[in-house]
């Protein structure tokens, strides 16, 4: 074989390499916006219908929830199972103070809640509720007369910070329709101190 076939041929391949190079960068490029361009599409999913933060804002659910911390929340949109009894939820439902509240399910539908002022129990179907989340007894009265049936659709809230929480005892919250219920609270994220779920 001449020198200058050899030159040919080996030109020949310096192309094809660079081509084969350049080929390779173009699909790493192209793979690499797929994955940011999916990762964008699940990330709009998820914060669309599954789940979203919010922040605490007062002191009605110390100790269990306190003042600025940041919480994930699963969007109530029965994917994941009803609301229920023992839920933190966050309710939009419009109230005298024109908020959302984030307040704890004490009652559901068809429920008989009951409260004893002085002695601060609450009690649920004739149940005493063993409450070793509250911040103190429950003997603030806010002016709903008890006992009260839950109607329909609806449940019945309380802070966890029982006398410094406006909720459910209070005319100008009430009961709560079960369809302003936004979301339930699983998991704090901020502060890192206390990360961790919520319950």
């Amino acid at each position: 074989m001449e020198a200058n076939d050899q030159r040919i041929i080996n030109n020949e391949l310096t192309l094809e390499a660079q081509k084969s190079v350049k080929h390779n960068a173009w699909n790493s490029i192209y793979e690499f916006a797929e994955l940011i361009v999916g990762a964008i599409c699940l990330m709009l999913f998820l914060t669309s219908f599954i789940f979203r933060t919010a922040d605490v804002d007062g002191d009605s659910m110390n100790p269990t929830l306190f003042h600025n911390e940041k919480l994930v929340v699963l969007i109530n949109n029965n994917v994941f199972g009803k609301i229920k009894k023992g839920d933190i939820v966050v309710v939009n439902q419009p109230n005298l103070f024109n908020e959302s509240i984030i307040k704890r399910v004490i009652g559901e539908e068809g429920d008989e809640v009951n409260i004893d002022f002085e002695k601060g129990e609450v009690w649920v179907n004739g149940i005493l509720q063993e409450e070793d989340y509250v911040n103190t007894p429950t003997n603030r009265f806010e002016g709903v007369e008890f006992p009260v049936t839950v109607p329909k659709g609806c449940v019945f809230v309380l802070g966890d910070n029982r006398n410094y929480s406006s909720d459910s005892r209070y005319p100008g919250i009430g009961m709560i329709d079960k369809r302003y219920i936004n979301a339930k609270a699983v998991f704090r994220y901020q502060p890192l101190k206390r990360l961790g779920r919520v319950k």
